[in-house]
């Protein structure tokens, strides 16, 4: 799944399409709208809170609106030019917004949804704060406190405690702090402050790049810690990574740690 920052760079992307120009087509694809006509209307912009974006629209005869989406795992946006073919097949595309000389697609969206402006707040009022944001660190802390008992892996991973760390922002940031990711929130509390800012620094520091890496090198397969390193042995130790189920049945994520690093 898209991790925060990617999300960031897809909101910089609309913006520079549309941001500021009058929609000469859209077409959403999706059951619940697909009767609605927004051609007329004004791009605002593009912001993104944790892994969601929010494109504003004012259009004189149906007022403010917000087209909310969110990648999930395999969603995009792209840009092309009139005519220009399409780098995903069509019957992927969930939104198509034109403008002059811009079309913007979002394909394999997850949540498309058009919401009144005054209403943006109920698409993500159930976030915490956005780690890309206006960051309250407070905030975050007595969220991630609130269930001392809950794995550290899960919190961390949870959007309604902090918004935009996905999993594999969570495995690097749990092995860079030498923290299981099974351990209970409760017992390393004192060192949560520290990882939150060790966390909103990583996503900071990847938001402007096309390839995200944790370690600073930019090669295949050495951009990360342990995120998908099983078959490869510890940066530090040079043991064996190990690979497993986290959470509740149902929602069970990946999780990559070192058993000897990470304590």
């Amino acid at each position: 799944m898209p991790e925060g920052d990617t999300v960031y760079r897809a909101a910089r992307l609309l913006d520079r399409g549309l941001a500021g120009r009058t929609l000469t087509r859209t077409d959403l694809r999706v059951p619940s709208l697909a009767t609605v006509d927004l051609v007329g209307g004004l791009v605002r912009g593009t912001a993104s809170y944790g892994k969601h974006l929010l494109t504003r629209i004012d259009h004189d005869d149906l007022g403010a609106w917000t087209l909310h989406t969110h990648l999930r795992m395999e969603g995009s946006w792209r840009l092309f030019r009139p005519g220009q073919p399409w780098s995903r097949p069509e019957h992927q595309a969930r939104v198509v917004l034109g403008a002059d000389r811009v079309l913007a697609v979002g394909f394999s969206l997850g949540v498309v949804e058009l919401v009144p402006r005054s209403a943006e707040g109920g698409a993500i009022g159930h976030l915490g704060p956005d780690l890309l944001g206006d960051f309250d660190e407070a905030e975050a802390l007595r969220r991630l406190t609130a269930d001392p008992e809950r794995p550290i892996g899960e919190a961390l991973r949870d959007q309604r405690n902090l918004a935009g760390l996905g999993n594999m922002y969570v495995a690097e940031l749990l092995f860079v702090s030498g923290v299981h990711p099974m351990r209970p929130v409760g017992e390393i509390a004192d060192r949560l402050p520290r990882m939150v800012r060790r966390g909103r620094q990583m996503l900071d520091l990847n938001k402007e790049r096309a390839i995200q890496t944790t370690t600073g090198d930019l090669r295949d397969r050495e951009r990360h810690w342990v995120y998908r390193r099983d078959t490869a042995p510890c940066r530090r130790c040079g043991g064996r990574i190990r690979v497993e189920q986290q959470g509740p049945a149902g929602q069970e994520r990946t999780v990559y740690f070192c058993p000897t690093c990470q304590t």
